[in-house]
């Protein structure tokens, strides 16, 4: 009885020693670090055990190794995996969604830093390849891809581009904060229109429940065109505000150059004395930013410099070296007439610019950009500030031109002139609409002006990308609404 009493406790202190070696063994085991590629691809964690999530770009299946290489949308370079052959899968295709885990290494090979040898790949989403309108091995055009805007964001054209449009997003941020800037997000819904074009989105409520009978609102509302006119509102308390979001125009074209809903950047200044202090905030803004892309977006812009738009990358390079071309209206029609080219619209004093004239334009300054500035008077809408120049009269209205594009900002000193601003709204029948804008003028005005640019248009400067809908994730235009 006494050998069996100690066999038994023998055999209680070996299951407890060994539970003890398995606990120990449990919590010696490090739990994977969550990387992203970009992280991974930075070399930081060499030798840790990581685990990565993402696309797969390419599958290689040798009979002893399988190779990978794998995307997660953080950068244009993918982290190749490499395993052995035992863990490939029939679901491991282009396309597929996976999960792998193992130990980050440096890599043998020079133009990859380092490596993952999985230790474990699981497949999350599977990827018919055969149906996948998108093929391994092929570079497809924009306008190709274009056909597919659900899917568009798996190539590496566009999700360069997005990468590229979230840094240049931030990067115009960072111009006006670091400037003294205050954000202001001016509404979607609006009782106004600001261009006075009358190209407009109305707005109405999809039921007709409302008690009302003029509507939701009580008033016509339509999607704004500009958040100008509230930023002027703001520009009456803060020296310097800014917006940045969508805007709407109705405009029934389809072309390279036109959306129904695009992304505006614009500025209100108080204080101003000239016309000089708007291009400035313009100009470096524009500096500031490009040069912020060409730096945090390196590769992604190389991939459009060199396969999209070959040998860009010098124009680009030329418009930072100096200070922008500035020329009157008066001057810039001058040059047209002066022209021997056979222009389309005409180009008599008075006229507006078209965008066969902005394209001349700057190509006559040596393909760099220019800005425009004095316009005529009838051009211009009526809040823009009279010169009160004689014989011709102009307003102090401003435009940047820039090569590949022609007009990318559009701007102008404000009527601060009570009587003046009265005169001209009267001579439009907007001043009982606008009794409130007239308001701003009898209650603490300054001088003050602002400009706004077409985000969209500015990708497509610095990229060289011709077709506007290729730079913007979901276009909006005529007769095309997908998503």
């Amino acid at each position: 009885m006494f050998q069996a009493a100690a066999k038994a406790f023998l055999l209680a202190s070996n299951c407890s020693v060994s539970r003890r070696i398995l606990n120990i063994r449990h919590y010696c085991k490090k739990t994977p670090i969550q990387l992203r590629v970009s992280a991974a691809l930075s070399g930081a964690e060499c030798g840790a055990n990581i685990k990565v999530q993402g696309w797969v770009r390419s599958v290689r299946a040798q009979k002893a190794n399988l190779f990978l290489h794998v995307n997660d949308g953080s950068s244009l370079q993918s982290l190749q995996i490499v395993s052995s052959s035992e863990l490939n899968d029939p679901s491991l295709t282009f396309g597929s969604a996976v999960e792998v885990t193992g130990c980050l290494k440096k890599s043998p090979h020079q133009k990859q830093p380092v490596e993952l040898e999985a230790e474990e790949i699981r497949v999350v989403g599977k990827c018919n390849p055969v149906d996948f309108p998108f093929k391994i091995k092929e570079r497809h055009g924009l306008e190709y891809i274009r056909q597919f805007p659900h899917l568009r964001c798996r190539t590496n054209t566009f999700s360069s581009l997005l990468r590229i449009r979230s840094e240049a997003a931030a990067a115009i941020h960072s111009y006006f904060k670091e400037n003294g800037f205050i954000q202001i997000h001016t509404p979607v819904i609006t009782s106004n229109d600001c261009e006075g074009a009358g190209e407009l989105f109305q707005v109405e409520a999809s039921s007709q429940e409302t008690e009302e009978d003029d509507g939701f609102f009580s008033v016509p509302t339509f999607l704004t065109v500009s958040g100008q006119l509230h930023l002027e509102v703001m520009s009456g308390a803060f020296s310097s505000v800014y917006t940045f979001g969508p805007t709407f125009r109705a405009e029934n074209s389809q072309s390279r150059r036109h959306l129904a809903e695009f992304y505006m950047v614009e500025a209100e200044v108080s204080f101003t004395r000239s016309l000089e202090d708007l291009t400035k905030v313009m100009e470096d803004m524009f500096r500031s930013a490009t040069e912020h892309v060409l730096a945090r977006c390196a590769a992604d812009v190389d991939l459009f410099h060199k396969h999209v738009t070959p040998g860009h990358r010098n124009n680009v390079e030329a418009m930072l070296k100096r200070k922008f071309t500035v020329m009157s209206y008066t001057e810039a029609i001058d040059i047209l007439n002066r022209s021997s080219q056979k222009f389309v619209f005409p180009t008599d004093w008075g006229c507006d610019l078209q965008t066969e004239h902005e394209k001349y334009l700057v190509k006559h300054c040596g393909n760099f950009p220019v800005f425009v500035t004095d316009y005529p008077y009838d051009l211009k809408p009526f809040y823009a500030r009279d010169n009160q120049d004689h014989p011709r009269r102009t307003t102090a209205a401003v435009d940047l031109l820039v090569p590949g594009v022609g007009e990318l900002c559009g701007g102008s000193l404000r009527e601060e002139r009570l009587d003046l601003l009265r005169a001209r709204l009267q001579q439009v029948g907007l001043e009982e609409t606008y009794s409130w804008y007239l308001d701003l003028r009898r209650f603490g005005s300054v001088p003050h002006g602002g400009f706004g640019l077409g985000f969209e248009r500015y990708l497509q400067c610095i990229l060289g990308v011709d077709n506007i809908k290729d730079v913007i994730p979901f276009p909006r235009f005529s007769r095309s609404c997908l998503l």
